[in-house]
């Protein structure tokens, strides 16, 4: 399986995402520029975490704009899997290939910490290595991670099951340490209504390797990789 991985100006999570693919998953892996037109053949795309464009406007507003955006919507319409992480959320939101805008974190403070996701459902093309209900721990670095949407959008989520990742407490936690953005409904990740477009704050491309301290991140790329390949 070929993944591709979009570069901006401003990405700083590409190198991650190339090693977690190439290295921990045992695929193969390419840059893609963008200013390009051309994907490559790839079956894949990831949107990786950075700060595009320096967040001009806003956070993903410009890069949504860049010419990779236009074969990336083609690529997600024919049924192609789409992975956006951080800054690529943001840009997927931007793009309309998912619902809703990440706003300034509640706290007005950049948050990087290990965060405790809850799976919310483990019958998606990125969480089928996961269970249903299983609590796991992957990495957060953003300033505008807080998912917000309208209450028809948020109830459409919920019910049609396109909310995937959500933030979870352990026993002695309070909202603020567990919810580390003040998302609505503590939504941390979600999928598109056809499901192959994914959309997360948290990193699991920085949680594959024991030496980060969690591989939690693995199963989500394995799970990809069991969905797309049949």
């Amino acid at each position: 399986m070929k993944f591709g991985i979009v570069t901006f100006p401003g990405s700083n999570c590409d190198y991650d995402a190339y090693r977690a693919v190439v290295e921990a998953l045992g695929e193969e892996a390419t840059y893609l520029w963008h200013k390009d037109h051309d994907l490559q053949d790839v079956d894949v795309v990831i949107l990786p975490g950075g700060f595009s464009y320096g967040d001009y406007l806003r956070a993903g507003a410009i890069a949504r704009f860049s010419p990779i955006m236009t074969e990336v919507a083609a690529h997600a319409k024919r049924g192609g899997t789409v992975v956006a992480i951080c800054n690529g959320f943001q840009i997927a939101c931007e793009a309309g290939l998912l619902p809703g805008a990440l706003l300034r974190n509640a706290s007005l403070k950049f948050v990087c910490a290990p965060v405790t996701l809850r799976v919310e459902r483990a019958d998606s093309a990125f969480t089928s290595r996961y269970t249903e209900g299983q609590l796991i721990t992957l990495h957060v670095a953003h300033g505008d991670g807080r998912y917000s949407a309208d209450d028809e959008t948020l109830d459409r989520l919920e019910g049609e099951g396109q909310v995937v990742f959500r933030y979870a407490p352990d026993a002695t936690q309070g909202y603020d340490a567990y919810n580390p953005n003040g998302a609505m409904r503590d939504i941390a990740g979600i999928v598109n209504t056809e499901g192959n477009v994914l959309g997360m704050m948290p990193h699991p491309e920085r949680s594959v390797d024991p030496l980060l301290g969690t591989t939690d991140g693995l199963p989500l790329f394995e799970s990809i990789l069991n969905r797309v390949a049949v």
